[in-house]
């Protein structure tokens, strides 16, 4: 899996990666993102673009789990393209610790 989206997208879901995301592999739950990575090409547009900074490439240590919860969900949730206004507190749950726990929610998202 080249690129992971990680806790930080948690309750933040900026949606601006899956605008200029080449191959669509982005899948969405009702409170995150997750990249699909068998889709993934590795090209790396989406990192720069997402302002919670919650996408890394799987190069980085201790990703296991989220490369794990990216495989999980992206079999289950919809596929998205199309970019979509954040939560409206996005602001303030970005950079919190702990939203794993206590904000990450299994359900599907809205999708295309």
């Amino acid at each position: 899996m080249p690129y992971v989206v990680t806790e930080n997208c948690i309750k933040c879901k900026y949606m601006d990666c899956v605008e200029v995301c080449p191959v669509d592999c982005f899948y969405e739950g009702v409170n995150m993102l997750v990249i699909h990575p068998d889709e993934c090409i590795d090209c790396g547009v989406c990192e720069p673009e997402c302002p919670a900074e919650a996408i890394k490439p799987d190069t980085e240590p201790d990703l296991e789990k989220w490369m794990a919860l990216n495989a999980e969900y992206a079999q289950v949730w919809p596929n998205v393209t199309i970019k979509r206004d954040p939560p409206a507190d996005a602001k303030e749950w970005d950079g919190k610790p702990g939203k794993l726990e206590s904000g990450f929610s299994p359900e599907p998202g809205q999708g295309d």
